[in-house]
């Protein structure tokens, strides 16, 4: 077993299996005597349920995923370049419908439908991943633990999503007005980092609390089986402690029986 596969079987079981699934890879790795792989597995984190399904469609509609970011990819060439983006921004943004669509249909299959804040999530990182070559890797990657959102400049006529409108054409400032607004976009920024940073540690103490309980209910089991097994032991004992006084009893009978008849035999012998 190596890293990459324990990986890849552990984004594609369904979150609720995730913990169980790491434990028993982390298990297999320090059995095989690699602590550090072990290490590694179980640092991975527990994917939200948005993630989840994007990973889900990395790995059940792959052609179609790499449509979008192939089309992502020449949306950003041209931007760089400042050539026409013609009908690409068009084709992402029915690509990105099409593989919504496919996402909650996939994850309905899976017995793990998505609401609509989970929707939204797919949507934004699908969106990320045409805009930002990095989300675009991830998502290729299939083993995203969180939703992706892109919160950084986006050019005129590339909108977020097919549903939004294109952000308009700026107007220039006053220079204390572009200061003002640099700064709050900085602060912004900012929130919008600690926001995330926040996602992932409620989702690391999720994982940890999921774990925890997995563990406790395993202990639970061992204990009701044992508590069964010790009850039939002292079955057994009681059952073997009836059985022994009665067979002492019997055997007692038996020996005063057998006394008896030898001192009958001795006083009844003939003389000498």
């Amino acid at each position: 077993m190596d890293f990459d596969g324990a990986a890849d079987e552990l984004y594609g079981v369904v979150p609720g299996e995730f913990m169980e699934t790491r434990k028993r890879l982390v298990q297999e790795a320090r059995s095989a005597g690699d602590g550090a792989l072990a290490k590694r597995i179980g640092s991975l984190r527990r994917p939200t349920l948005s993630a989840w399904a994007v990973d889900l469609l990395s790995r059940s509609a792959g052609d179609e995923l790499d449509q979008l970011l192939d089309v992502g990819a020449r949306l950003r060439e041209a931007w760089s370049s400042g050539g026409g983006i013609g009908g690409l921004e068009q084709r992402r943004g029915e690509l990105v419908g099409r593989l919504v669509r496919r996402a909650r249909a996939l994850a309905e299959e899976a017995g793990q439908p998505l609401r609509d804040p989970a929707v939204r999530e797919v949507e934004d990182t699908l969106q990320a991943a045409a805009v930002d070559a990095e989300v675009a890797e991830e998502v290729a990657r299939g083993r995203l633990a969180q939703p992706r959102s892109h919160t950084g400049f986006v050019p005129a006529g590339f909108p977020l999503s097919p549903d939004r409108p294109a952000p308009a054409e700026p107007v220039p400032a006053a220079p204390e007005e572009a200061g003002e607004r640099a700064e709050r976009e900085k602060a912004h920024r900012a929130a919008l980092r600690k926001a995330e940073q926040t996602d992932r540690d409620l989702a690391d103490r999720e994982a940890e609390t999921a774990e925890a309980r997995a563990d406790m209910e395993s202990a639970d089991a061992d204990v009701g089986r044992l508590r069964r097994e010790l009850d039939r032991a002292i079955s057994r004992q009681e059952a073997a402690a009836r059985r022994l006084e009665k067979a002492e009893r019997r055997r007692g009978k038996a020996a005063d029986a057998a006394e008896k008849a030898h001192r009958r035999a001795r006083e009844t012998a003939p003389p000498g």
